[in-house]
């Protein structure tokens, strides 16, 4: 029963194969954000760069946000920000235009949040260019292989730290979302492609792992109830 949850599944998600239709994508997009507050992205956001910044005391800062989706976490950066007298740089980068156009779409009036299209792989800025990377449940999308290099590369555009928000592969957190998912989710890239997420994703020593090939220095991996992992790390020195 728990076989598949000894090693990340290889299967593609529907929004990695592309099968869907441009309705159920933009239901997706609406759902999704329901379900990650439901289930911990802000909150996770929320005890790890967020924190860091309040002890920071960064008057000015600047955040890149690789794979950002809508821009969600990147107006809760903005809110923070606002509501304690930062000033910030927030940039969320996407692969393909009409993403990053709904970054934009969805920050109305936050002028200080701008969206570019890149690719994770080659992200067009210098390097060290932001005081902090960070992604948030984009790298389960990828083999490992390639997680490491789009570590290696928040490291490279990062001067401080990067920090990488995704999920724990266990079972609980597999049974619970199917449970609920046939109760109350009505997309089907959410109940399905959800799923399989959660059995592709990370335990805290593969995470370590990756972020050790990757280059990077200080590395942990935290559980933010209810079922986030973090990564943080720092850049290795004279990575430039």
């Amino acid at each position: 029963m728990f076989d598949r949850f000894r090693q990340r599944s290889l299967e593609l998600e529907h929004l990695d194969k592309g099968d869907y239709t441009s309705a159920e994508y933009e239901g997706c997009l609406v759902e999704l954000r329901r379900v990650n507050r439901w289930l911990g992205d802000v909150r996770a956001l929320r005890k790890s760069m967020l924190l860091e910044l309040a002890n920071a005391h960064l008057q000015n800062f600047s955040v890149v946000d690789v794979g950002a989706g809508s821009g969600e976490l990147l107006r809760v950066i903005a809110g923070w920000a606002r509501n304690n007298g930062r000033k910030p740089r927030l940039v969320g980068v996407e692969l393909n235009q009409r993403s990053a156009k709904a970054i934009l779409e969805q920050s109305t009036g936050l002028r200080e949040i701008a969206a570019v299209r890149g690719d994770a792989f080659r992200l067009p800025f210098a390097d060290r260019e932001f005081d902090y990377a960070m992604c948030s449940l984009f790298t389960h999308h990828f083999p490992d292989e390639d997680v490491v290099k789009i570590l290696a590369e928040l490291g490279r555009v990062a001067y401080r730290r990067i920090f990488v928000i995704d999920l724990h592969r266990k079972p609980v957190p597999y049974y619970f979302y199917t449970t609920i998912g046939k109760l109350f989710l009505r997309n089907r890239l959410i109940r399905e492609d959800g799923a399989l997420s959660i059995l592709r994703s990370f335990t805290p020593p593969e995470f370590a792992e990756l972020a050790e090939r990757a280059g990077l220095e200080e590395i942990t991996v935290r559980r933010i109830f209810p079922y986030r992992l973090v990564l943080t790390a720092v850049p290795a020195p004279g990575r430039a």
